[in-house]
């Protein structure tokens, strides 16, 4: 995967940096590369959404805290914002409030750039698990924290019993009109922030966010034959959205561990398993170690060590389809560090009748 960049270098801060150093430093990268500054521009929104991750982690306190402990292996298992595959509604509704709005340059002649609720902000989390599990396929529960419409307003904001009132600045327009020359510019209204509504009595326990964060444990069904630093889709697992637009989806990075004997290429596995000069000479049936047991393996008379000998569906199961792969064998004949005095007795007179064999060698190599 990817190398990821430090957030602290990403937003060009201290790591003692205070939270509003964080904000300012943030507000300042995203107009500088705000979508609507560089259209068209698949670098500049890169960029911009590069720093909205980084945002994300470092202007909440328990993210912060875990990154600087582990670094970004802190944040493996805990629930992220996943921004670099987010749309940038996803992002423009998460920090609507920095931007003042969707828009930092406010739209021309009044057309708006809003079309209909906004999705959901997406989430991303990381789970090992072991080679095994990858191919038999696994349940997770993976516990997260996610904002969700606040349980003692139902998501308006406003304390109970009230409710958000029009916006006497923009009269519920959301979007102000200034005086450009000839021309009539629409900006978002600085009051509201372009929702058209303000909250007068704000709700105790959100503070007028209409969002709370809430604890989620959640089971993901990981299916046979997953292979290492494989990103699932969970529909609908991620924050809820605003307006009554769709939820945003959790991604789960999953990362397999190595096992000690086998290594994976797709669906194929590949092991490498000593056998005697005698087995390998005359041949013999040896046991295989697969991932369901032993197997048997025949090896043919005079196989040479290095010699790779398959097994038909042994492998790992194919994703997502039928069947499985095949187990590739490598043949490493040993050489025995000590002998007997019999075994050497034996292989002298062994090594005379082969003698006729190498002397065969020696007269095609130089003709005689």
């Amino acid at each position: 995967m990817e190398e990821k960049r430090d957030y602290y270098e990403i937003l060009g801060v201290d790591r003692k940096a205070t939270t509003d150093e964080i904000r300012a430093a943030f507000r300042k990268l995203a107009l500088k590369h705000h979508p609507d500054r560089n259209p068209g521009d698949k670098e500049a929104e890169r960029k911009f959404k590069e720093i909205s991750q980084a945002y994300d982690v470092l202007s909440d306190g328990e993210k912060r805290g875990k990154y600087d402990a582990h670094g970004h292996e802190g944040l493996r298992g805990f629930a992220q914002r996943d921004f670099q595959n987010a749309s940038l509604d996803d992002i423009f509704s998460a920090f609507g409030d920095i931007f003042g709005g969707e828009s930092i340059f406010g739209d021309i002649f009044g057309m708006s750039r809003r079309r209909g609720p906004s999705k959901g902000t997406s989430l991303r989390v990381e789970v090992e698990i072991d080679f095994k599990e990858a191919a038999a396929g696994c349940e997770r529960s993976i516990s997260l924290w996610r904002h969700e419409p606040c349980g003692a307003c139902g998501g308006s904001g406003a304390r109970a019993g009230t409710g958000p009132e029009v916006c006497g600045e923009c009269g519920g327009r959301g979007q102000v009109l200034r005086s450009a020359g000839f021309f009539s510019i629409g900006q978002t209204c600085g009051r509201c922030g372009g929702a058209g509504q303000v909250i007068a009595d704000p709700c105790g326990k959100c503070r007028g966010a209409g969002v709370e964060r809430v604890k989620r444990e959640i089971k993901v069904q990981i299916p046979a034959g997953i292979e290492d630093s494989t990103r699932m889709r969970v529909a609908g697992q991620g924050e809820p959205a605003r307006g009554g637009g769709a939820p945003g989806d959790l991604y789960v990075d999953v990362f397999v561990k190595a096992h000690p004997f086998f290594k994976r290429d797709g669906a194929d596995l590949f092991c490498e398993l000593p056998v005697t000069f005698a087995s390998a000479a005359m041949g013999a049936e040896i046991d295989v170690p697969t991932l369901d047991g032993r197997a048997k393996l025949k090896v043919p008379k005079g196989t040479p060590s290095g010699q790779v000998l398959r097994l038909r569906g042994q492998g790992m199961p194919v994703l997502n389809g039928r069947g499985r792969g095949d187990l590739h064998v490598r043949v490493v004949v040993q050489v025995p560090a000590k002998i007997s005095k019999r075994q050497e007795e034996l292989l002298t007179e062994f090594d005379k009748l082969d003698a006729e064999n190498r002397k065969g060698f020696w007269e095609k190599l130089f003709g005689g």
